[in-house]
């Protein structure tokens, strides 16, 4: 590849701005960026990170094939939607194409337990055109490699149980709408939570037609399985709507939540394994309201016990590093739509990208 890491940006919201500029900060370049809002197509990509002007307009995703056969960039960074149905479209693009691609579509750091027919569609893609595909983001350390970290100094291990909170105003409309935000309870219950209420024979039939929502823990639970060696024997879901007593603004949803109706919500996922241990995480995606902050806590339950808490930590930007610092290893992986516990412990880079690509 070329000295210098040539990047795509697909999809230039919130995220974006973070993605592209620690691009840029370590020694990589953009050479492209595509996104489907008319009202950011055309723009100098310097209008999203703030600053300098950079040269590169955003292209309309109908444009994104021409835009990507020409550039030819060493990678895309996909930062558009939760679910892997919804980033279908360009994964398969780059996939097709070649073209190493990596997401902060939650479903996407495991989502063979989820949709694994179209996992498998973009894997045996990007088999045959020789490129990787895979998701990260802070799940890629926050839930997963600090507890594989943790889990590896301890002798026995009975239960892990994990939570973590983050605020749904911070990524967008589409997240806070697939939390349920600004439902009420009624509508909360039909549109999401009796999605769960279900046998598990129905479900799995559902997960194998790709119509299946999981949570994010969903897919958290299969990427530490995967990570720590464990076979899944089980796994359920259950949403329950998060309330708050007053009204609420969302400059997201463009709307007041009043009182009692849903600002979000918590999904926990009960994973059972063959060798006995019992994985219980809950992820709680809200609107927050004024005495609420992020926080990540997890405890290993066995010889010994060990319990970790982050509070307050910078999700949007930890997400957006994470994806940055594992462009070398999405490079240098294997072909196919690889989780990136199969990639090694993500490393901090304190040196350019062509350092770590030589």
């Amino acid at each position: 590849m070329n000295q210098t890491l040539r990047v795509v940006q697909y999809g230039c919201g919130k995220m974006s701005a973070y993605t592209m500029r620690y691009v840029f900060e370590h020694g990589g370049e953009i050479v492209g960026a595509i996104d489907k809002n008319p009202d950011v197509v055309g723009k100098d990509i310097g209008e999203m990170i703030g600053g300098n002007t950079y040269g590169v307009k955003i292209t309309s995703v109908e444009k994104a094939r021409e835009l990507l056969e020409e550039a030819r960039p060493d990678a895309v960074i996909v930062t558009t939607m939760s679910l892997l149905k919804d980033c279908e479209e360009a994964l398969l693009l780059c996939a097709e194409l070649g073209i190493n691609a990596i997401t902060t579509c939650e479903e996407a750091f495991f989502s063979w337990n989820s949709n694994p027919a179209l996992t498998q569609k973009i894997d045996a893609l990007a088999k045959q055109n020789n490129c990787t595909i895979t998701g990260s983001g802070y799940q890629d350390i926050y839930w997963g490699g600090l507890i594989s970290a943790i889990a590896s100094s301890t002798n026995k291990i009975t239960k892990i149980v994990g939570e973590s909170w983050y605020n749904v105003e911070d990524y967008g409309i589409a997240l806070a709408e697939a939390h349920g935000a600004g439902l009420t309870l009624e509508e909360f219950d039909q549109r999401i939570a009796s999605v769960d209420r279900i046998p598990d024979e129905e479900r799995q039939a559902i997960i194998e037609k790709g119509d299946y929502t999981p949570s994010y823990m969903w897919n958290v639970n299969g990427w530490l399985c995967g990570k720590l060696g464990l076979t899944v024997k089980k796994q359920s879901q259950k949403c329950v709507p998060e309330t708050y007593h007053d009204d609420i603004v969302s400059t997201t949803l463009g709307k007041t939540i009043k009182a009692g109706d849903a600002t979000g919500m918590a999904a926990v996922v009960t994973t059972e394994t063959e060798e006995g241990i019992i994985l219980e995480t809950k992820c709680v995606g809200k609107v927050y309201a004024p005495d609420e902050f992020d926080r990540n806590e997890w405890t290993i339950c066995g010889e010994p016990n060990t319990t970790i808490v982050v509070n307050r930590p910078s999700t949007v930007e930890l997400t957006c590093a994470s994806v940055v610092n594992r462009l070398p290893d999405l490079i240098k992986a294997k072909p196919g739509f690889i989780g990136t516990y199969e990639m090694g412990e993500l490393k901090y880079l304190a040196k350019p990208f062509s350092e770590y690509l030589k």
